[in-house]
């Protein structure tokens, strides 16, 4: 684990002074270093853009303990993107993931399908639930509302809500809809999946080369509204390869889906309609996300949950259940991501509830935030300095990492190396 940077402080003193500190980074301040005692007065710097503090918060359940790292997305050094083992349906820790990819700090990113107890002989995918894109490629789209793990979701909000960065260089909240399509010379099909654990009932999904090798099986399990319903026992897997329907299965496979073929699976209506196709038939399937509300393209997105809006918590966020938490602001205009993970060592695991996480988030200057999995997946990971590689600062519930999907990284010019897979773990029995 990281060695700690400062000694702790009173909790409302240390927040208000890092509070006070973060205004005068917004207003374009510097912020301050460590002082020579080694105590908490501000940021500690890991990189040109990138800096990193720890502090206490009072809470309702007792005293937290959080780990910041402020990233100056104007800064042309600093880049963000997604950490991820190379597949989608894969988990690594977040350690290994910063180091395979060369990052100056990180936190993990979006709830994913965790566990499967509901329906034997059906392993968990490790899949996320939300859309991600790396390096400005579309790896998924979002399960149905009903099919997420992770706490209830607040009014409003949905599986598609996500946490990305533009091509303009600037974070948002926003909005990602899966648009795409399965077209043959007779029939035009919706596509209401891409590389997901879970489909919509009566819908085709597609897997690519970015799924991995984990089985497709769960895929159509579940309801939209029921993640614990029967999978379902009317199912086709069809496979594309270079435009031409290469092979037909009555269930859905697993193994390795080769470059330039696309595996299409079909639930329910959707089944019907693939049993259609013939093997020598020309297929076209295209995808693609559209953004409610930016007409930017995306570099980096990732799933979770929105808590902050516009400076304003979300209506009807819980103020009861107390959590290990991670979270991302968003403040500057777009120009200044803040990256928020809490302790989760029995000393500290009082945690946060999620109207709190808001709270703290805006406290630290957040325009908009972003919660992301928490629980035993909460891990932040920085920069010593002097170092080479980023170590985990807060301490994972638990003592040890979790493996996780994805999760934000940040990197520092020179530019990182690409993503290179590391060894990935197919399922784990416990939900966090």
């Amino acid at each position: 684990m990281g060695r700690r940077t400062g000694r702790l402080r009173t909790a409302w003193t240390v927040f208000a002074a890092w509070s006070a500190l973060a205004g005068a980074a917004l207003a374009g301040a510097a912020p301050a270093d460590a002082s020579p005692d080694g105590s908490v007065t501000g940021y500690h710097r890991i990189a040109p853009g990138v800096r990193y503090t720890e502090f206490d918060i009072p809470a309702a359940a007792g005293v937290a303990h959080a780990h910041v790292v402020s990233v100056d997305l104007s800064d042309p050094s600093v880049r963000v993107d997604l950490l991820h083992p190379g597949a989608v349906a894969a988990r690594a820790t977040v350690s290994r993931l910063a180091g395979a990819q060369g990052a100056v700090a990180g936190v993990n990113g979006d709830f994913f399908n965790i566990t499967e107890t509901q329906h034997p002989g059906v392993a968990a995918t490790g899949a996320p639930v939300g859309p991600a894109i790396a390096g400005g490629r579309t790896l998924k789209a979002a399960v149905p509302d009903g099919q997420r793990f992770g706490p209830a979701l607040p009014p409003g909000t949905s599986t598609r809500d996500v946490l990305g960065v533009g091509t303009d260089g600037k974070a948002r909240l926003d909005s990602l809809a899966l648009d795409g399509s399965v077209e043959t010379a007779a029939t035009r099909l919706p596509l209401g999946g891409l590389n997901q654990y879970a489909l919509p009932v009566g819908s085709v999904g597609a897997f690519t080369s970015d799924w991995g090798s984990v089985s497709r099986v769960r895929a159509t399990c579940g309801t939209d509204t029921d993640r614990a319903a029967p999978c379902s026992a009317d199912t086709h897997e069809v496979t594309v390869r270079d435009g031409v329907v290469a092979s037909t299965a009555d269930a859905p496979g697993s193994g390795p889906i080769t470059s330039g073929s696309t595996v299409l699976v079909g639930r329910e209506a959707g089944a019907q309609e693939l049993r259609k196709l013939s093997v020598g038939e020309r297929v076209t399937v295209r995808h693609q996300l559209v953004a409610a509300s930016s007409g930017v393209p995306y570099r980096f997105v990732v799933g979770g949950y929105p808590v902050l809006r516009a400076g304003k918590p979300l209506a009807g966020l819980d103020g009861k259940t107390s959590a290990v938490r991670t979270a991302a602001g968003v403040t500057d205009g777009g120009n200044r991501l803040l990256l928020f993970a809490l302790d989760g060592a029995p000393e500290f695991r009082g945690g946060l509830t999620i109207a709190e996480v808001a709270s703290a988030m805006r406290g630290l200057g957040s325009v908009d935030a972003f919660s992301l999995d928490g629980g035993g997946s909460t891990t932040l990971v920085a920069r010593e300095p002097g170092s080479a590689s980023a170590t985990v600062r807060n301490h994972p519930s638990g003592g040890v990492e979790r493996p996780v999907p994805n999760g934000i990284g940040v990197f520092s010019a020179p530019a990182a190396p690409a993503v290179s897979s590391v060894p990935s773990v197919p399922s784990v029995s416990s939900a966090g």
